[in-house]
């Protein structure tokens, strides 16, 4: 396990308060929600996704295996939602932005270490770094190099607790890597951008509330939280830069679940399982063959709603996986991104 991976006890047990917290609060799904007949399954999250989780309860309501079935859910910021799972927040199911928040999870002997064994490597859901704008894009945000603008206002969330943050940052970094240039020279990026950001919020959703809200320029965040914000009446634009991040979100079912936690991760690998959250702005997994995708309200171009990327980076083939890059970039004692951040004098 990397040092990045473990945490206080305090702070792992704030993690879980503030988890039931947001348990608590939060009622059942109405995904099957009329029948009280089937099991009840609890699914601990990141923020992001939690509209094409609902689509997808929905959808596997109507299957035999869904039928009846009720949830509880508990969505905040990956790595806390991670901590407070193993700390000892019930779960059944669990979807983080992040696949070091999984195996987390692995180490803790709360899921099996063959969890990512398959074709699709444990992901659930696909989307890529884009930057959101204000409508009409009034600052011409056209690519990364715009963010190191002095007349740019950023959003973006904390690495620290945000799976989401670490997407966007590392997308910034591997822009300046893909174009040859060498590490001092994304570190020189880097800081210009950070002492950009106007806004540092815990979590990629309370992002896109704060950017919502009127902070900043532009916002660093997913495909998918763009094209739901539009869906859901934001005067908001994004720009996809010809050069970004794949994001890759990971599930998995813990050893303990109600079997109907297994059948709800087997339907969101199969076409009408994307079908449900392409609907709600996610890229298909290049993996599930048969996805239709239609028209996505929201997108930029519902008829073309993920147009194809000039270069598309991803974690593994580009950056050496997530044990390097938390080794490299986010290691509480020296990481690169930890460091520069620390010097535009950002909170960790």
């Amino acid at each position: 396990m990397t040092r990045w991976t473990r945490r206080r006890p305090l702070a792992a047990a704030l993690a879980l308060a503030a988890a039931l917290t947001a348990t608590a609060a939060c009622a059942p799904s109405g995904a099957g929600s009329g029948d009280s007949d089937g099991p009840s399954l609890s699914l601990v999250g990141f923020a992001v996704p939690k509209a094409g989780n609902n689509a997808a309860q929905q959808a596997f309501a109507e299957t035999p295996d869904g039928a009846g079935v009720t949830w509880q859910e508990s969505y905040g910021a990956s790595g806390d939602q991670s901590r407070a799972v193993a700390s000892g927040l019930d779960a059944d199911y669990v979807h983080f932005s992040v696949t070091p928040d999984v195996t987390r999870l692995v180490d803790a002997g709360l899921v099996d270490e063959s969890w990512d064994d398959g074709p699709n490597k444990g992901i659930v859901t696909d989307s890529v770094v884009v930057l959101v704008v204000r409508e009409g894009n009034p600052k011409n945000i056209q690519g990364w190099e715009d963010l190191a603008r002095e007349d740019v206002g950023i959003v973006t969330p904390n690495p620290g607790s945000s799976g989401a943050a670490r997407w966007n940052i590392l997308g910034a970094w591997q822009h300046v890597i893909g174009k040859g240039g060498s590490e001092a020279d994304a570190e020189t990026f880097l800081a210009a951008v950070l002492a950009n950001v106007k806004a540092f919020p815990g979590s990629g959703r309370d992002a896109t509330q704060a950017f919502q809200s009127g902070t900043g320029d532009v916002l660093i965040s997913y495909e998918n939280e763009a094209i739901l914000a539009r869906q859901n009446g934001e005067p908001i634009e994004y720009v996809v830069p010809r050069d970004t991040l794949l994001i890759e979100n990971p599930a998995a079912v813990l050893k303990d679940a109600d079997p109907a936690a297994k059948a709800f991760l087997d339907f969101v690998l199969t076409p009408e399982g994307q079908e449900a959250y392409v609907a709600k702005g996610f890229r298909p997994l290049r993996t599930v063959d048969g996805v239709k995708l239609g028209e996505v309200e929201g997108a930029m171009d519902p008829a073309n709603p993920f147009p194809e990327v000039e270069t598309l980076f991803t974690i593994d083939d580009d950056l050496g996986g997530w044990e390097a890059v938390n080794s490299k970039f986010f290691d509480e004692s020296d990481g690169i991104i930890t460091r520069l951040q620390a010097a535009a004098g950002l909170q960790s």
